[in-house]
Formats: structure tokens, C-alpha cells, sequence
């Protein structure tokens, strides 16, 4: 290990973690995660979960992570739905009614917020079309989207994620794709997309932990997203090969992160050494 990568994992006070192809694989939790977090506590690093995931309320999250045997907080879990919900609220105070494309478990977190979710109706006009990853999207639903997209209604993205990585035989299409849909549909592109690669997800930590961003380590499988945010950031960028983004991808994006591992096994490792000399 070199002297400058030594100084910039000693200086790691909190890992930020990606979750689904960091920490688990859809519904798997790799092997050596618990081990991982064990390893970060005796370092006294502290850690929290951030996810682009609008599918799920922090509470299922919550509930998702004990199941695998991980006992987090809630004050652990960043995802694009508050993050969302707090951008509505700050620039468009007005706004009430919300075309909202998304699971049932989204669509009530804003409802609890205080909108309404607007009807699949040409007579029931919304202030706001917010987009996300739909695993319940069925055509008409798109086709409202995208009617009120074309009339110049205000168009809000949770997240860019063309995919969302999973263990299964499938493609899960993401909010990114389901734009991309929509764009070619009517020419318009997200007025503003929330979440990675939006370093706001990471001022947050910062805030909430008193830290500065090269004390943060950004962890995570997506280039685009997760190790985009942490540049955008100037947090330490850690990108795993354990979910979507492969080396040759890595190589050829034009923001590198700040170390490439395996996984978050090499990752623990390598904080272990550098503390080990330390």
C-alpha cells in the first residue's frame, strides 16, 4: 500500500453505503457484509445505507436489513424520497397534487407528506409529474405520464439508475430507462433528477456527522451514480465489482474513482492494513 492511499483511508471517519449490489444482491446478502460492518465498528468507523431505491419506505428498508441480519436505524437510511419530497417542498411550495409514477409504498410516503397522488385521468390535472422506478408500472399509467409531461407540467426524477441490479434472470428496468421512454415519447427530459449522483445525498452525512467529504468514503457498484456523487462530492470514491458497473466500464468513464475493489471484503481489508501501520 502506498503512502498517499494510507493517509486517505486513515482519514476515512464514515462509510457511506450503497446498498443493492454493495451489500446484497437483491434479496441475498453477500457473505462477507456482516463481517465487513463488524470491521468498521472496531475501527471506529461509523457507516450509514444509501440508496436511489424509491420502491420501499425507509421502514421496509429498515425491516429488509434485519432479515439479513443487519440492525440499522433509521437515522442510518438516506433514500431519494425524502430527498425528493424535501426538493417539492422547497421549490415548489404551492404545489398539492402529484402524478406520481410509482409503487404503492412511494406513493404513500408523499401522501403522508401532505400531497395527493393524482387519478390516471385527463380530468384530473396534476402540479407535478414525479417519475421513479415502478416494479407496479402498467401502459396506461405511462401514457398519462408522458401526456402530462408533453403539456409542459413540472417533470421530477427520483433517480437516474438505468437498471437495478438483481440475482434473478431478468432485467429490472429503472427510473433512468422508464425516462428514457418518456423523453423519446415527447422530446422532454426530467426538468431535475434527485438522488445519485446529486452530492446532496452526501451533505447530509456531512452535516449530520460533522465531517468534511474526504472523510467520507462513498461505496458503491454503479459509476454513474454512486462514484459520480462522490466526485461531484470530492468524498473518497470506492467502486465494488459486485454489481453492475464491470472494469472495462470502469476504465472508460471519464471521473475515476478513488480505489477500485472486488468488494467490500477487499475494502475492510484494506482499511485493516492501513490502520495495522498506522
Amino acid at each position: 500500500m502506498n503512502k498517499e492511499l494510507k493517509e486517505q483511508l486513515l482519514a476515512i471517519r464514515h462509510v457511506a453505503l450503497d446498498m443493492d449490489g454493495t451489500i446484497y444482491l437483491s434479496n441475498s446478502i453477500f457473505p462477507f457484509t456482516l463481517d465487513f460492518l463488524a470491521k468498521l465498528t472496531r475501527l471506529g468507523i461509523t457507516y450509514s445505507f444509501l440508496t436511489n431505491n424509491p420502491t420501499r419506505s425507509l421502514e421496509d428498508y429498515l425491516a429488509k436489513l434485519a432479515k439479513m441480519g443487519i440492525q440499522a436505524t433509521k437515522e442510518q437510511m438516506y433514500s431519494t424520497v425524502p430527498a425528493t419530497i424535501d426538493y417539492i417542498k422547497a421549490h415548489y411550495p404551492k404545489a398539492k397534487k402529484l402524478f406520481l409514477l410509482g409503487t404503492p409504498s412511494m406513493i404513500s410516503q408523499f401522501e403522508d407528506a401532505g400531497f395527493i397522488s393524482t387519478a390516471e385521468s385527463a380530468d384530473d390535472v396534476p402540479d407535478i409529474v414525479v417519475a421513479a422506478f415502478d416494479l407496479t408500472l402498467v401502459y396506461p399509467r405511462l401514457c398519462r405520464a408522458a401526456w402530462w409531461v408533453a403539456q409542459g407540467i413540472p417533470y421530477i426524477a427520483t433517480n437516474p439508475d438505468k437498471v437495478c441490479p438483481t440475482d434473478q434472470p431478468t432485467i429490472l428496468v429503472d427510473c433512468g430507462s422508464i425516462c428514457k421512454c418518456i423523453e423519446y415519447a415527447t422530446g422532454r427530459k426530467p426538468d431535475v433528477t434527485i438522488g445519485k449522483p446529486d452530492p446532496a445525498m452526501l451533505a447530509g452525512i456531512e452535516s449530520r456527522y460533522g465531517l468534511k467529504p474526504a472523510q467520507i468514503a462513498m461505496v458503491g457498484d454503479r459509476i454513474y451514480t454512486d462514484i459520480e456523487m462522490a466526485y461531484n462530492a470530492g468524498a473518497f470514491g470506492v467502486l465494488v465489482l459486485s454489481g453492475e458497473t464491470t472494469l472495462e466500464m470502469a476504465r472508460e468513464w471519464p471521473h475515476q474513482p478513488s480505489i477500485i475493489c472486488r468488494d467490500i471484503e477487499e475494502l475492510g481489508n484494506l482499511l485493516e492494513e492501513a490502520h495495522a501501520q498506522a
